[in-house]
């Protein structure tokens, strides 16, 4: 790898001298890095046989090539970079640990130069140029991050793989759930929320960022891109870490968001999806918003049973739905928000923007399409099952 001219001729016959003295330097070079490197000192996780093996290859790659008035591979300092990113070693203190070596080989040399008659002024300036560019810390930075970024890509396709475990139901095993939710930085236990974002287009994250932005609030997550979603596992443990996921996600602009109901085994995690899959899908595509799904009981019974629970609503509201879809989708509303309001008129108004005779009106042309009374129990119960199972429908298959 020529980079660089070659190194002054004249002082090869010092670098020889230092090239017989290989071993010795590179112990010294060793110990001194241990005394000034935290990462490398005391029972750091490279030893000191390690440590001096790597400093002695080195001692010969420099004082070789300057003995052979030469420039060549920086194969050992590639070497180390690599394993130093394979072992998670901080990049700073990799470099450090170069600097404090370069000092040293350069202080041994310059010491040589000095009581060499054929060495110049001249000739210690051309050295110092190619000293710089003939760096082995640059090396060593090069293939570490090149490694780390190798490792990085392994580590997202790995975590993918178990995200996308979790969701197919794979992983049962309560040790082996263990492991992946340890691997993906995941508590063992819940509660757990399921997200599921409609993406704008295949391949496109409807997220993005969702991770280190959740993290930044306390909330570990994991998340998986499939073709028509993102997909995601958040660890909703602590009295706010529900709500701070909520509010990250409601953040967070044009995006279509289903939430799950909390749940407290990993191993509910595809059934979880499921549930964020109806919640999501009662977002309009052609609006954004964060929907969880409703955990009350009429809702999940809805779910657990969608086929049954449709057959009701296109039962309980065919008049209703024969409406054109302006009236039909206001009358729709006015009843949500009055089950939202508990039954009161003049709650839901306010949420309606409209005065609450309207509402009473709607809710009577209601009871009067579907032939139910909101005075019977049975039928607010009717009702309720066919309003929770026409939202878990398209809007186009009403």
């Amino acid at each position: 790898m020529s980079r660089t001219p070659p190194p002054p001729a004249a002082i090869a016959p010092v670098a020889a001298v230092l090239l017989g003295r290989a071993s010795d330097l590179g112990a010294r070079m060793a110990r001194r890095i241990r005394a000034e490197v935290g990462y490398y000192g005391g029972e750091g996780p490279v030893t000191l046989e390690e440590l001096t093996a790597s400093c002695r290859r080195n001692t010969e790659l420099v004082f070789g090539q300057l003995a052979d008035g030469c420039t060549g591979g920086m194969e050992p300092a590639e070497e180390t970079g690599r394993r130093a990113a394979r072992e998670g070693a901080p990049l700073g203190e990799l470099l450090h640990a170069y600097r404090v070596g370069s000092e040293f080989l350069w202080s041994e040399l310059a010491a040589a130069a000095r009581v060499a008659d054929a060495v110049t002024a001249d000739t210690v300036v051309a050295l110092a140029a190619w000293w710089v560019n003939e760096g082995l810390a640059a090396a060593a930075s090069d293939a570490y991050r090149e490694t780390a970024s190798e490792l990085l890509l392994q580590r997202d396709r790995e975590r993918s793989v178990l995200v996308e475990a979790l969701f197919t139901g794979v992983l049962t095993d309560r040790t082996t759930l263990w492991e992946a939710a340890d691997a993906l930085g995941l508590p063992a236990e819940g509660p757990f929320l399921v997200v599921a974002a409609g993406v704008p287009t295949p391949g496109r994250e409807a997220l993005p960022g969702i991770e280190p932005r959740l993290l930044a609030e306390g909330v570990r997550s994991a998340w998986r891109l499939l073709p028509d979603l993102q997909v995601g596992v958040v660890a909703a443990r602590g009295p706010d870490a529900g709500d701070a996921a909520l509010r990250v996600l409601g953040g967070l602009p044009a995006a279509r968001v289903g939430v799950s109901p909390a749940y407290h085994a990993l191993r509910d995690t595809p059934r979880a999806l499921r549930l964020a899959r109806l919640a999501l899908a009662r977002v309009p595509r052609d609006a954004t918003g964060v929907v969880r799904f409703d955990d009350a009981p009429v809702a999940l019974l809805v779910a657990a049973s969608v086929d049954e629970a449709t057959r009701i609503a296109r039962t309980v509201l065919a008049r209703l739905l024969d409406l054109p879809r302006e009236e039909r989708d206001r009358l729709l509303e006015t009843l949500e928000q009055w089950y939202a309001a508990g039954g009161s008129a003049a709650d839901a108004a306010r949420k309606l923007y409209c005065h609450r005779n309207t509402v009473r009106y709607r809710l009577r042309r209601l009871e009067a399409l579907t032939g139910r009374s909101l005075q019977d129990p049975r039928a607010v119960a009717d009702l309720s099952v066919a309003l929770h199972a026409l939202r878990l429908l398209p809007p186009d298959e009403w």
